[in-house]
């Protein structure tokens, strides 16, 4: 049988049966029941769970030399955290979300680029593509993520400006370089200067910091996506897992954090705080910004109410990751839940932190 296969079989075998044993079954006894078994199992080599609810913490790690401090790729999650740096200087009155990204990226024009805004690229609706059709090449080269932005530039739009949705980390990357050129300093400083250290996320680096590779949870890079080696043995030295992309610190997914400093980050947005940015501005980011008809996204957030699963309000807003992560909050009902795996998202369906995630939304008592 495809190992594939074996893995969501031996999930489905070894919890379906019993996730519902209880007659009012607890939400985080039932998360920490699958991710123990997912790592007893050897499905997932590691993973943390941290959940609060009303002011009241709990953080659990998973798997061989697993600490609630370890520090994990965080795939896509990465991109509201470098959002948020860049919205500093939407505070500073430094850009308008109807401004062109010509105004700050003279290079970027042409078949209708003119017309792509901060407000475009930050809810996913430029037309820009996910990733630029050399993506595999660049990181072969090891490229700069000036290179990257650069072909960025380049690749021709799918459709009009704000017409339609379609997924785009080169449109996060665009945004997110603008912050570079305006401030002088590179994403990796930038975010560590206004998001982890002003909300003391000291378990966190945009690439790897003051970290070395040693420090962070490998990824299981066997079940990775194809943009990321997927398990080809020649991908090794700029997969998922290679020194080259941890310390790249791509503003699209290459953010190391703990759990508890991804809950911190959310702390801030679903409480208004007002120590990254301003409260109106945090909230513009976690609410729909997109009009009718366009799938919901706030800035730089996912705000979809199914985010966490069946319970969540559509207050809900988070992110998950390729990686294998999924992070969110519901001010409704003042829950914060974040899985970190090292278990790609691909791997199986569904997920563990799809389960896990489930299980905590659902839970309204505990």
């Amino acid at each position: 049988m495809h190992r594939r296969q074996i893995l969501k079989w031996s999930l489905f075998m070894g919890l379906s049966g019993r996730l519902f044993a209880a007659e009012k079954p607890n939400g985080l006894e039932e998360a920490d029941k699958i991710l123990t078994e997912a790592t007893a199992s050897g499905q997932v080599k590691a993973a943390t769970l941290h959940v609060v609810k009303r002011g009241n913490a709990v953080t659990r790690a998973y798997g061989a030399g697993t600490t609630p401090d370890s520090m994990f790729l965080l795939g896509s999650i990465s991109k509201p955290i470098c959002v948020a740096a860049l919205m500093r200087l939407f505070d500073q009155q430094e850009f308008k979300l109807d401004d062109p990204l010509r105004k700050f990226l003279p290079e970027f024009t042409g078949q209708g680029r003119e017309d792509v805004t901060f407000q475009h690229v930050l809810t996913h609706t430029s037309g820009l593509p996910d990733q630029v059709a050399d993506n595999a090449k660049l990181r072969r080269d090891h490229a700069s993520l000036a290179t990257f932005v650069k072909h960025a530039e380049q690749e021709p739009l799918a459709f009009a400006p704000g017409s339609k949705y379609q997924y785009s980390s080169m449109g996060i990357l665009l945004a997110t370089h603008v912050a570079e050129k305006i401030t002088g300093k590179d994403i990796l400083s930038l975010v560590d200067e206004t998001v982890f250290q002003p909300l003391k996320m000291t378990h966190s680096a945009q690439g790897l910091g003051r970290f070395k590779l040693d420090d962070m949870v490998p990824s299981q890079t066997e079940f990775a996506a194809p943009e990321a080696g997927s398990g080809d043995p020649s991908a090794k030295n700029w997969d998922w897992n290679s020194l080259y992309w941890r310390k790249l610190g791509a503003p699209w997914g290459t953010t190391h954090c703990s759990a508890p400093d991804v809950a911190a980050f959310l702390s801030e947005f679903l409480h208004l705080s007002g120590t990254v940015l301003k409260p109106e501005t945090a909230k513009l980011m976690r609410t729909n910004q997109n009009p009718s008809g366009i799938k919901p996204r706030g800035l730089g957030f996912d705000v979809d109410p199914l985010l966490g699963g069946p319970g969540c309000s559509n207050e809900t807003f988070g992110h998950t990751g390729s990686t294998g992560t999924i992070a969110w909050a519901d001010p409704a009902t003042e829950t914060i839940c974040v899985v970190l795996t090292s278990l790609p998202g691909r791997a199986v369906t569904p997920h563990p932190r799809q389960l896990v995630s489930e299980r905590i939304a659902a839970d309204r008592d505990s």
